[in-house]
């Protein structure tokens, strides 16, 4: 998770992101976005801060698959791999609340993950499906070379200098297609950032987001 503080002075930022989010300070790191400029003698600017959350909970080390639901579901994840022609290891990456994490282990990994994530995002519709079937109270997010996490983290990056292009030029901008979940990962991002909004246009499961401004002046 990545999101954006701001105070008198870095500490004070950093004081809020930990009372907001309810963290401890080795929880996360911290990129300075503006530090600030004087306003005459007395008055100075706000120090501007962007903190980078460790996902919490995920252990690097493989777990070992501790019930019936586990051991089916990486069976099940092997087994279509293994179909598919492209032989795997699969491992319990980490729980967290009521979902389960797999990571995919192969020499194929690049194709397995698709262009833009879409061969792992079919996978992973497919085999939720199953685990439905199983236990429909549990999810299963499945990751290969830690994509997941790298393209959240690019997606985020890419929503922040979006939304202040649309800031200083005054104009909308309309961000690629997108599936629900990363969608959700833009609106959630961009809900704090003064003067902008957005809003998903498009039909099906891939829209776009559009990011406006909405504060004075002039819109495009």
């Amino acid at each position: 998770m990545i999101k954006e503080f701001e105070g008198r002075n870095e500490q004070e930022a950093i004081d809020r992101a930990v009372e907001e989010l309810n963290l401890k300070r080795e929880d996360f790191n911290v990129e300075i976005l503006d530090a600030g400029s004087k306003w005459g003698l007395f008055k100075k600017s706000s120090v501007k801060i962007r903190i980078h959350v460790n996902e919490p909970n995920i252990d690097a080390s493989h777990k070992p698959a501790r019930d019936e639901f586990e051991k089916k579901v990486t069976e099940y994840v092997k087994t279509i791999l293994s179909k598919m022609g492209y032989p795997a290891e699969v491992h319990i990456a980490y729980r967290r609340d009521n979902k389960i994490g797999l990571t995919i282990i192969s020499d194929h990994s690049g194709i397995i993950i698709g262009k833009k994530g879409k061969n792992l995002d079919a996978l992973q519709l497919l085999v939720n499906v199953y685990a439905g079937l199983l236990d429909d109270s549990k999810r299963v997010i499945i990751d290969a070379e830690n994509y997941r996490i790298r393209h959240e983290e690019h997606l985020i990056k890419t929503a922040y200098k979006s939304a202040e292009y649309v800031k200083k030029y005054k104009r909308s901008k309309l961000l690629e297609p997108m599936n629900p979940f990363e969608r959700r990962l833009i609106h959630t991002a961009l809900n704090d950032i003064i003067d902008v909004e957005t809003k998903s246009e498009g039909e099906g499961l891939y829209k776009q987001i559009r990011i406006s401004y909405k504060g004075g002046g002039r819109r495009q």
